[in-house]
């Protein structure tokens, strides 16, 4: 499969520079035949394109294998992102959860994103709402974005938008979770995503967007 170049000249995080030229990324979860078989939960991995079905990145889960068949969508995870020459360019954590929404904040769901790795350049954090909500902070926790899904969280046969907001409430993009056909959304938990935001925005700030994927499809499947 083609890899994207990579953009040259650009001034961020090493292995951002993909963004800098990009307005979408397309997001896919591998269909691991064993978890098909068995239904034995096995460590997440996915596939990252842009628009013309070049790779951008990898990223697979690092948890462990109790905690991800007890735990289920609660259990914490790191997550690596990794380019062509398998450098890891970002890195996500997110520490246990209850699966349940409740009315206690400490329990609600939290992503630190790091670019380089080791070096946090903002969290993705859950709302406690009746609809899907998230905000996106920066490294000062200042709010920069906002998340907000349909009231129906996930529809049958058709894709489901949840949309960007920027600071001042004004939709810049969507984050979509796409129809993948009726045997894979009953017989798998692979999903597809893909998250559009304005091709000027910061290049960390498409980052957390990016990231915020992997928050919103670790949470429990509904339909």
């Amino acid at each position: 499969e083609a890899w994207m170049s990579i953009p040259v000249g650009s001034n961020c995080p090493q292995g951002l520079e993909y963004l800098t030229v990009l307005d979408q990324l397309l997001v896919s979860q591998r269909v691991e035949k064993l978890e098909l078989i068995t239904g034995f939960e096995s460590a997440n991995r996915f596939k990252v394109k842009n628009s013309l079905g070049q790779n951008v990145y990898c990223a697979y889960e690092e948890s462990n294998c109790c905690t991800r068949n007890m735990l289920g969508p609660a259990r914490p995870f790191e997550m690596k992102i990794l380019d062509n020459f398998q450098n890891e360019v970002m890195h996500l954590t997110r520490p246990f959860r209850c699966a349940a929404l409740c009315c206690f904040p400490s329990c609600l769901n939290i992503l630190e994103v790091s670019s380089p790795p080791g070096q946090v350049i903002g969290t993705v954090e859950q709302l406690l709402n009746i609809k899907p909500k998230f905000v996106i902070k920066n490294t000062f926790g200042d709010v920069v974005l906002k998340i907000e899904g349909p009231f129906c969280p996930w529809k049958c046969c058709s894709d489901t938008n949840m949309k960007v907001f920027g600071v001042n409430n004004e939709q810049i993009g969507k984050i979509t979770k796409q129809w993948s056909g009726l045997g894979r959304e009953l017989f798998t938990d692979a999903e597809y995503f893909s998250v559009t935001f304005p091709l000027n925005l910061d290049v960390r700030m498409k980052a957390l967007l990016f990231a915020a994927i992997f928050l919103i499809v670790s949470k429990p499947k509904l339909q």
